[in-house]
Order: structure tokens, then sequence, then C-alpha cells
């Protein structure tokens, strides 16, 4: 039987196109292995967001020629980059997102190929366990419809679409009665969600916590201007997560109209403050460095920063992409001026998010995910890592710390 081993680079969704693969593989042709070097064949599950992906996926696949493993490259870099590399003969096979469910054919091809397939497709796959995790993901939709100035994605995952919500109830279900009590949503664009076929994300939220054995709901990156009156619905409920990631990619107004956002600064504090109102821990996405943040825009961006309540950020320099309209732009940052700036702004989340978890000392609940050397390590409601000594072994166990020590780097307790 040939040895077959997934790589995932990128996002949560990835995560999840991962396990339908691992699901859908032939267990009469074909052997899972959980080690690189175990493998006939490696699928890499690529992402393409920055150039930095793309180097990243490009090395390992390097790497993997070196050893002579026989390469396939699934994901969104298969799109973006899949043709270069398959001509480059650095890959046998290059699959896009809708064809992962005829993994079985493509694997056993004896011709090498390029099969990227559509941009319109949804799983029909239910994944039923995560190997190794504890907790699960689940990818209620795919694609965008906004078309930000400085974005690849919604080129290599099509438009926005919603998976039908008795597919992901049923899903939860399945994976609830498996064990699994924390749930992530994942997707390109998961404030979409629901928009066209009647629904809308916070009634699908509603509707999952109500599944027995949900202890908690956490979400993925949300845009501001999708938490409508359906979403303020739910956000007292006890199992959704006490933090939330609101993407505002920028925080000065002339940098939100280049980069074509939805969203404005004004309107962003006002959401921020009620939602701080309520008890959240807030994060958010920031580019800098993007073409025409001049150094004015800057320190008015940064002295905006500093008025929103933040305790997380996911913070990154541009990178150009081509055929988006950003690429086209002039005004380009130096690269140094990009890292200096990205220090800063760095800087300034994580002096708030101690700042936080120093004011808001309430009981913690943490889902333990794993083990490293004496401590155990989890995320409690707010999305903040704790590191926890036990003599019992918690690993995968639901525990509430009442008392711990704020440290800079993290939470720390006994139990």
């Amino acid at each position: 039987m040939k040895k077959v081993y997934f790589k995932t680079f990128g996002c949560r969704t990835n995560i999840y196109d991962t396990q339908i693969m691992m699901q859908t593989l032939s267990k009469e042709d074909f052997k899972l292995v959980i080690n690189e070097d175990e493998a006939d064949m490696v699928v890499v599950n690529s992402c393409t967001v920055t150039n930095g992906a793309d180097v990243s996926a490009r090395g390992y696949i390097n790497s993997l020629n070196r050893k002579g493993k026989k390469v396939f490259i699934a994901g969104c870099g298969a799109l973006s980059k899949g043709q270069e590399l398959f001509e480059k003969e650095k890959v046998f096979g290059v699959f896009g997102h809708s064809e992962k469910e005829n993994l079985n054919k493509l694997l056993n091809r004896v011709d090498r190929f390029v099969q990227i397939g559509d941009l319109k497709s949804l799983d029909k796959t239910i994944v039923e366990d995560y190997l190794g995790k504890s907790k699960a993901f689940i990818k209620i939709q795919e694609g965008c419809n906004f078309r930000c100035s400085y974005c690849i994605i919604p080129y290599v995952r099509g438009d926005a679409r919603s998976q039908d919500e008795s597919k992901i109830l049923e899903q939860i279900e399945k994976l609830a009665g498996n064990g699994f009590g924390e749930f992530v949503l994942s997707g390109t664009n998961i404030g979409s969600y629901g928009k066209d076929k009647g629904s809308s994300l916070g009634v699908l939220v509603q509707n999952i916590g109500k599944i027995r054995g949900v202890r908690r709901v956490r979400l993925g990156s949300i845009e501001p201007v999708q938490i409508d009156e359906s979403f303020r619905e739910i956000l007292n409920e006890p199992w959704l997560e006490k933090h939330l990631h609101i993407a505002l990619q920028h925080t000065n107004e002339e940098m939100l109209k280049i980069m074509k956002r939805r969203n404005h600064v004004k309107d962003d504090l006002a959401l921020f403050y009620e939602l701080q109102s309520l008890g959240y821990a807030l994060g958010t996405d920031f580019i800098v460095g993007h073409p025409g943040e001049s150094e004015e825009l800057w320190r008015d961006a940064m002295e905006k920063i500093k008025e929103f309540p933040l305790t997380h950020i996911h913070a990154f320099t541009y990178s150009k992409r081509d055929g988006t309209p950003s690429a086209l732009m002039n005004e380009s940052i130096n690269g140094a001026i990009a890292k200096s700036r990205l220090k800063e702004l760095n800087s300034i989340i994580h002096n708030k998010n101690i700042k936080f978890r120093e004011k808001n000392r309430v009981s913690l609940e943490v889902l333990v995910e794993e083990k490293k050397d004496d401590y155990y390590t989890g995320y409690d409601q707010f999305y903040n890592k704790i590191y926890i000594k036990s003599q019992t072994d918690i690993t995968k166990e639901w525990v509430n710390i009442g008392e711990y020590d704020v440290k800079e780097d993290a939470n720390w307790a006994k139990f």
C-alpha cells in the first residue's frame, strides 16, 4: 500500500480541507501516515495569502524533492503557483479545492496532471473526527464577495457561498458525540454566511449552541459591517467564546479607502466599545506598509489604535499579490520602515493584552490542548494562552482556573 502524508499550511479552513482529504483517503489503496519520512507521497495543502506563504510551501516542496517523495499540491497555492511548480517538475500533480473529494483517483494517476476544477463547489464529506486534535474545525462557507484591493483570496476561493445549515449541524452533532466540545467556525468570510440562503451567521450559531455537548463556539475572522442584529442576539450566550476577531485592516480612514475596505474608523470604534462593555476580548487583522501608507497616515493610525480596546492582533507587512489592484499602486513602502511599524503596532497591542488580563481577573474556563515540558497548555474563553502545572494528566480536559499569575507572555497556574 502507498503511504500518504498530508502537510497543511495556512488557515483553519485549510485544516478542515486536509481533514476532508484524510477522511476521503481509500483504506484499500493507501495508508495514512503521520510521519513524513515514512511517506511515499505527500499532499501539500498550501496557502497563498502572502509571499511568505508561497515561499514556505515552495521550500517544503523542494525538501521533499530532495528526499525523492512524490508530491501533490492542493489548496490556494495550487491555483496561484501550481502551474509554475508543475512546469518546473517540482510536483507530480496539482489539484484545486473542488477536486479534493476525487483524491483517490488523483493519487492513483500514472501521468502528471493539473486539475484545477472550479470555484463554485461546496464540500459533500461530513467530517466526523479530528485525529489528535482537542477541538473541531467546521467550515461553514467558501469564498468572498468583498474585493479589497490587496487580497488574492477571492480569486483562489471564488465568490461567497454558504454550506447548508443541516449539513453543518449534522457534522457538529457527530463530532460532539465523539467527544468534541469546542467548535471553531471557519471559512473564507464567515460573516457572509447565510446571505445567499436567507439566513445569517447569528441564526446559525444560535442553532449550534442548542446541540448537546457543545461547550464553546469560537468564530474565525468577521467583518465589522457583518455584525448585525441577529449576531447581537447571541452575544450573551454562555457557549460563545468571549473573544471576537473583527478584521479592521487599518485605523486610518484614508488607508481604508485605498484598500477598498467597507468599514470606517468611527463606526469601528463605536462597535468595539459596545463589545468591550459586554466583556469581550477583541482581536483584529492589520496590514502594515500597504502602498500609500505615508508617515502622516501611519501616525494617525497609531493614535487611533490606542483608542481601540484591542487585546489581540494578527498584523503583517503588506505582501504584493500579482493580479490585485494594490499590485499596480505606486508609493510602495520601504521594507525596513514597514518592519519598524509592525514592531511598534505589535508592542502597543501586547501591552493592551497584559492590561486586559490584569484587570479582567475572572475564573478561566480552559480546554487543555497539550503538554509541553512540565506544563499543560490551552486557551481560556478570552483566547489567552495559559500554562498549567498539574500532577494528573489533564490533556483534552476542561478545567476551571480560579487563581493564576498574569505574566508578560501568558497566564500561569497550578491545578
